[in-house]
């Protein structure tokens, strides 16, 4: 059977991330390494100031004092130094992840940390709704037969996988990008007993893009959205503009051209 690395942002022992556990029971061989309380919009940080602790709650269960990142990059180093996961999953995260919601969450963090070392890698989160049952399961039932997929057909080096589910139930799966919004922050003001002011980030206002293509405007459809992200981050369209703001940056330092290195050469 195939060895399937969990984590999650949620916490070691969340909901999600147990439904989903036990879902993959009978497919695959399962190592849970989470972190051992919530660390949601972690994003990609990894802890370099103090030291994590790996304890093993149960067998096949760890909790470490860190990041989902550090999730990863423990679990690899530490408990498979001979035999690397065949997919790793981060989720199920209680709460979508679309959008620029990718850049902070640690949830699709742990994907990218996988894809990173080359391994094929899903983030997994339940668009979660007010008003109606959100079904844990049900999504959890989807992603394995998608692990089956990327199983078997795999994905290209360092591409990753964000999956959102609508939380109320789905009609339909659409491969999507990754959506744009205008997100205004509500930051509360407050005086603690002390006098001294502090600040607190709240929930955004959003006004979503309108786009068929994108992760939100599936999810609202009630969709699922599978977005391919990839860990090279570079906007290769832009690298044409750059190369005038470069010669226009080398004229005015005298460079006539030249790179910086190639100018010291010829002197």
């Amino acid at each position: 059977m195939a060895l399937i690395l969990l984590t999650n942002d949620d916490g070691v022992q969340a909901t999600g991330l147990q439904t989903l556990r036990e879902a993959l029971r009978g497919i695959a061989d399962t190592v849970v390494v989470a972190p051992d309380r919530e660390r949601s919009a972690a994003s990609h940080g990894i802890t370099l100031h103090h030291p994590l602790r790996l304890v093993e709650i149960e067998a096949g269960v760890h909790s470490l004092n860190g990041t989902p990142a550090d999730c990863i990059i423990i679990a690899l180093s530490k408990l498979f130094k001979k035999n690397k996961p065949d997919l790793i999953l981060s989720g199920i995260n209680h709460g979508g992840n679309m959008g620029d919601d990718v850049l902070y969450s640690g949830t699709v963090a742990g994907a990218r940390e996988g894809a990173v070392h080359c391994i094929p890698s899903i983030a997994v989160s339940l668009v979660l709704s007010r008003n109606r049952n959100n079904d844990f399961a049900g999504a959890a039932r989807f992603t394995t037969l998608l692990v089956r997929q990327v199983l078997e057909k795999k994905l290209p080096p360092t591409v990753f996988l964000s999956v959102n589910i609508p939380g109320a139930g789905y009609k339909g799966i659409h491969v999507t990008k990754q959506g744009s919004k205008l997100a205004e922050n509500v930051i509360m003001e407050n005086v603690d007993p002390r006098g001294r002011k502090y600040y607190w980030i709240g929930q955004e206002k959003i006004h979503w893009e309108e786009d068929p293509d994108s992760d939100y405007t599936a999810v609202s459809d009630g969709l699922i959205s599978i977005t391919p992200l990839h860990t090279n981050q570079t906007q290769f369209h832009a690298r044409k503009l750059l190369r005038r703001f470069k010669q226009n940056l080398e004229t005015d330092l005298g460079m006539n051209g030249l790179s910086p290195v190639v100018g010291r050469l010829k002197r």
